[in-house]
């Protein structure tokens, strides 16, 4: 296996002219010397209509650049050419840049665009601007083979504690695509809004999306700001995200939140919770809230009819239930509960909620889709066909791969960018914790309690962003950059090639990129060991 790596001073030096700065790294990269310099003479071409989309995308990035003309055509010859491999696996390529020929290899789409997400990485960084460089457009020589470590390389964006518009979120998707992240969880549903149009259940948009006013400060404060604040997505806004979205070979998750963190739903309909009579606001304090989702059968009917809609919408095959920090007092509480518990012979509330998830999980596979919870659903009994999302730490996911099922590695003390990521004196306000990017990339997710076939349950990583203090995008990029980057290369990248001081030291070498995409990143990590 090559990976960035001198053998000897002599070869250092014989390579010393080019550097590469590459995120997330290659699984192999071997150095050359020499450039190939983009002329008016440059063509661009593809040999199989898969890459058609990607070829046209670089010949657009070209031109904006160097303001030659350029446009992709199919067939073969070119000086820049996309070919088609078979025995390549869907996200791997085969990028290799000689001075008088860039060539590319791939078996799909999918890994033709990685390979000019790594060939854009290898241009000057105003190739990221959108607008023309002055001198030339060289391309140091170099021989890449690269495939992802996992199929799953995630982002969260919970848009239920504040709305996002259609653009921030197109914008969040922009720039996972950069670092071949490839699914985007987007958290549509919580206690403070309701997200997503379902036309079955108008309510939820002209009620349950709008909350009166919001916190200030720490929560420990106790002040709020007077305003409303609301928004959701209609349905055609959401086939517009998950369609573009898909052009980055992207696909979006739904969270449809369940039995917790519904007051919302409950302020428009309260029949699905303990009193039909309870008058309940949209949830305007931060934190986990007692009203719940009953397991009532017009409860089950609410929630097939909503997700029926929500699948329509979204073509990937997961869809998220939550399933997580759902309090038992109210069911407890309840003479209802208790009997059904009584009925269907369970020890107890953990194990209601376990049966809550599996008459879900038997709706959302019956549909030919896949239920994705976080961990939590494993309490009670995991539901059979479900796939954990571990983020109370790595011992969910532990559980869940050890009982073959598959696993999402999320652990909060490694990649809740809602943490603080230096001194919270020097930082904007943040939920708390202490998150540096060094924290992040140090994370391991093949485990050593997991045997081999265990840890083949292990399908990813994702970072998530919980929005209780990021009421924008520009700070949203600020907690999420660069320690999305950690998860990029963690999840793509091989074990035996992590090197923090490396990586540091090639993401320092990429910040004139990341500054020409306007990233809003925090540079905590530069003073930081």
């Amino acid at each position: 296996m090559k990976v960035l790596v001198f053998i000897s001073f002599i070869a250092f030096s014989s390579f010393a002219q080019n550097t590469y700065n590459l995120i997330p790294l290659p699984k192999e990269l071997t150095p050359a010397t020499g450039q190939f310099i983009i002329k008016k003479s440059t063509s661009i071409g593809y040999a199989h209509a898969d890459f058609a989309p990607v070829a046209a995308l670089l010949a657009q990035h070209i031109q904006q650049a160097s303001s030659f003309p350029m446009a992709a055509k199919t067939g073969n010859g070119s000086t820049i050419q996309f070919t088609q491999n078979n025995s390549l696996g869907n996200e791997a390529y085969s990028l290799e840049v000689t001075s008088k020929k860039i060539s590319i290899q791939a078996k799909t789409g999918k890994g033709a665009f990685y390979a000019l997400q790594t060939l854009l990485q290898l241009m000057p960084a105003q190739i990221y601007a959108g607008t023309a460089i002055a001198g030339p457009i060289a391309i140091p020589n170099v021989n890449i083979q690269d495939e992802p470590r996992f199929s799953y390389r995630g982002l969260m964006l919970d848009v239920g504690r504040y709305f996002y518009s259609v653009e921030s979120v197109k914008r969040f998707i922009d720039l996972m695509a950069v670092y071949k992240m490839n699914t985007f969880h987007w958290h549509l549903t919580e206690d403070q809004g309701w997200r997503i149009e379902i036309k079955k259940y108008p309510l939820l948009t002209s009620i349950s999306s709008v909350r009166k006013e919001s916190m200030l400060g720490h929560y420990k404060d106790q002040k709020y700001d007077g305003k409303p604040h609301g928004g959701f997505y209609t349905q055609e806004q959401v086939k517009d995200i998950v369609a573009y979205a898909a052009k980055k070979y992207i696909e979006v998750i739904p969270e449809i939140e369940m039995p917790g963190h519904s007051t919302a739903v409950l302020a428009a309909y309260p029949q699905f919770g303990a009193n039909p009579d309870k008058i309940l606001q949209v949830k305007t304090k931060w934190g986990v809230a007692e009203d719940v989702l009953f397991p009532r059968e017009e409860t089950f009917t609410f929630l097939e009819d909503v997700l029926t809609e929500v699948m329509a919408l979204f073509p990937g095959q997961y869809i998220h239930i939550g399933g997580d920090e759902c309090p038992k007092v109210q069911w407890k509480e309840s003479r209802f509960c208790q009997d059904l518990i009584k009925k269907l012979g369970l020890k107890d509330e953990h194990e209601l909620q376990s049966y809550f998830i599996r008459r879900i999980d038997k709706f959302v596979t019956s549909k030919g889709k896949k239920l994705l919870g976080w961990d939590e659903i494993l309490e009670g009994g995991l539901s059979p066909n479900a796939m954990v999302m571990s983020w109370r730490g790595t011992k969910g996911g532990v559980e869940a791969a050890k009982q073959n099922h598959d696993v999402v590695m999320s652990p909060n003390s490694y990649f809740y960018l809602d943490y603080y990521q230096a001194d919270p004196k020097t930082e904007p306000i943040a939920i708390g914790g202490n998150l540096p990017l060094s924290k992040c990339y140090s994370f391991e997710p093949n485990l050593p309690e997991l045997s081999a076939e265990e840890a083949k349950h292990v399908v990813g990583i994702q970072a998530n962003v919980w929005t209780e203090y990021i009421s924008n995008i520009n700070y949203a990029e600020y907690m999420t950059y660069p320690r999305a980057l950690a998860l990029s290369e963690v999840s793509w990248s091989t074990k035996e090639s992590k090197n923090y001081t490396d990586f540091k030291k090639r993401l320092t070498g990429h910040l004139p990129a990341m500054d020409a995409m306007k990233i809003n990143y925090s540079k905590a990590f530069l003073s930081q060991p």
